[in-house]
């Protein structure tokens, strides 16, 4: 089945303690439907200016990509700066500049109003909403956040979370919507305002899947090196939305999978800045991790 990606599409400049890279494919868009693509067909929404390199627009291609929904509007595509600091869990943006994504108001290609699965990336609540309104049917609907619009868009993005399947965002953000330090209590308070599942990143630490009932706790995988943490958790929702719209199930037992190759995609993209690790990434290496994790994860009661 094929999945709905919309979001924000850029280029990025990235400054790490070690390495400094300029002109990176950025956004949470870009991310999230490189990622999909490995496990599902992915129609792409968004916009650039007429400067996006066209060897971007060729990696969406190459990834079998439908770009019918990727606007060039006249003037400059969005751009962002940022520096990570040490622990590479802290970033601190140096530049914005919206230029065309300023005034992006997504409309859909009429083949893509059908779209089954829908993953709602890191936008204005309201145009998450707005995207939504096009869209006849949709099987299963995640949307992402940031404290951006939990801070100048609440009440929109309340509004949003009473129309979707599933929300995403990272510990932080849980914690400054739901007024909780507690996660536990985060994710449930999530749930409440309407989502069927909750998932709340970690980062290095991993994930958190909640639904009424049922738990789940993710690891991350462990890396020795991460060289770029940027859009790790778009390629954590994409990856996720991928598998389920390839599977076109939606169980508690196919979310947690679908968690774990979220991670595993996740631990992929940090191995090197922007989209480059996914470039070179195989089928056979997803697998080959996936197995690894398991192990990893793995533990037999112990009769003495």
């Amino acid at each position: 089945m094929s999945l709905l990606v919309v979001g924000s599409i850029g280029i990025d400049d990235v400054k790490t303690p070690m390495e400094s890279h300029k002109e990176l494919l950025g956004g949470s868009a870009s991310y999230a439907a490189v990622a999909a693509s490995f496990f599902s067909p992915v129609r792409l929404v968004g916009v650039v200016g007429e400067d996006f390199p066209v060897r971007y627009r060729d990696l969406f291609r190459q990834r079998g990509i439908d770009i019918e929904g990727l606007k060039v509007e006249k003037g400059k595509t969005f751009r962002w700066s940022g520096e990570y600091l040490w622990d590479l869990n802290q970033r601190k943006t140096l530049s914005i500049e919206l230029n065309v994504f300023e005034k992006f108001r997504p409309t859909l290609p009429s083949k893509y109003q059908s779209t089954p699965y829908v993953m709602l990336g890191n936008i204005a609540p309201e145009l998450q909403s707005h995207v939504l309104k096009q869209i006849g049917k949709p099987k299963f609907v995640l949307a992402d956040t940031m404290d951006l619009w939990i801070e100048i868009a609440r009440k929109d993005l309340m509004d949003l979370l009473t129309k979707v399947d599933a929300v995403c965002m990272n510990d932080s953000e849980a914690r400054e919507l739901t007024k909780t330090t507690s996660l536990i209590k985060a994710g449930q308070t999530l749930l409440s305002y309407g989502p069927t599942y909750a998932i709340i990143k970690k980062g290095e630490h991993g994930c958190l899947l909640f639904t009424k009932d049922r738990f789940f706790a993710a690891p991350a995988y462990p890396l020795e090196d991460i060289h770029d943490p940027t859009g790790a958790g778009d390629v954590f929702a994409g990856s996720l939305m991928g598998y389920l719209a390839s599977v076109n199930n939606i169980s508690f037992e196919v979310m947690r999978k679908a968690v774990v190759y979220g991670s595993i995609m996740a631990s992929y993209n940090v191995e090197a800045f922007s989209l480059q690790r996914l470039q070179t990434l195989k089928q056979s290496d997803i697998e080959e991790r996936y197995t690894a994790f398991k192990v990893i994860s793995h533990f037999d009661d112990i009769d003495f």
